[in-house]
């Protein structure tokens, strides 16, 4: 009963699937391309501000719950954003902040970047500017995935051959 760009608002804010899933979702509902753009954006950037300022209190807070699922989820989250991957970040703070929210790999996007730049303290003047234009490098290769882009780009080499 929602209106389609509802849920690819939705869609966009859920960890996991985020800016990807909301411009496939957009495409299947066939969607117009920039208002689906601009709809899953903002779905995506939402929630960010919250992890930034309040996830490793949030986290902090969970682990100290009574209740063992929360605590749990807080511990792996934790070693989510202090992971493997979090090291390659530390090191190259920006850029590497920026490429792993831009390519569109799974257990990448917005939600972990931000964990990750909150759990590791990197500045909010790196990172919130390395976030967004994460955000913009995976819009634009979503958006050629989705919306087809990459298949008309397939479609003119064959031609050519």
């Amino acid at each position: 009963g929602l209106p389609p760009q509802a849920i690819i608002f939705i869609i966009s804010m859920i960890p996991i699937l985020e800016l990807r899933g909301g411009l496939i979702a957009a495409a299947i509902l066939k969607l117009p391309m920039w208002q689906s753009i601009a709809v899953c954006v903002l779905g995506n950037i939402l929630p960010l501000p919250f992890i930034l300022l309040f996830i490793e209190k949030i986290l902090n807070w969970m682990e100290g719950c009574k209740i063992g699922w929360m605590r749990k989820l807080a511990i792996w989250l934790k070693e989510r954003g202090t992971g493997k991957k979090a090291d390659k970040i530390r090191k190259v703070e920006f850029i590497g902040l920026l490429l792993f929210v831009g390519i569109p790999l799974p257990g990448t996007g917005g939600w972990t970047g931000s964990l990750i730049a909150a759990l590791l303290h990197v500045s909010r003047k790196k990172s919130v500017p390395a976030i967004f234009l994460g955000l913009i490098l995976a819009t634009i290769i979503m958006t050629i995935i989705s919306y087809g882009g990459l298949q008309a780009i397939i479609t003119f080499f064959q031609n050519l051959f």
